[in-house]
């Protein structure tokens, strides 16, 4: 018996369903988020008072930290790291 997959790994699948981009992408986004959040708990820091730093609403960052909203901008995330007295960094790799 021959199988087509044999031998392709799970992001093959992804890529040939043109969906591996937005799968790391929503992994990328959940590991900062758990930074931020990591360094907020650091800091004794709520939410609130990240956004109010950040100059911005709570709403505006709860889609920071929602699992099923992986499309956030830099800027989000550099305020937010900003805020954290921290600095965002990006690379390609």
């Amino acid at each position: 018996m021959k199988s087509e997959h044999i031998g392709s790994d799970f992001d093959d699948f992804l890529k040939q369903d043109g969906l591996l981009a937005e799968c790391e992408a929503g992994a990328l986004k959940r590991v900062v988020a758990w930074q931020i959040e990591r360094e907020m708990k650091r800091r004794k820091m709520s939410r609130a008072k990240l956004a109010s730093r950040m100059k911005t609403t709570p709403a505006a960052l709860n889609s920071l930290f929602a699992p099923d909203h992986s499309s956030v901008t830099l800027q989000l995330l550099e305020q937010a790291a900003l805020a954290l007295g921290r600095k965002l960094k990006v690379e390609l790799a």
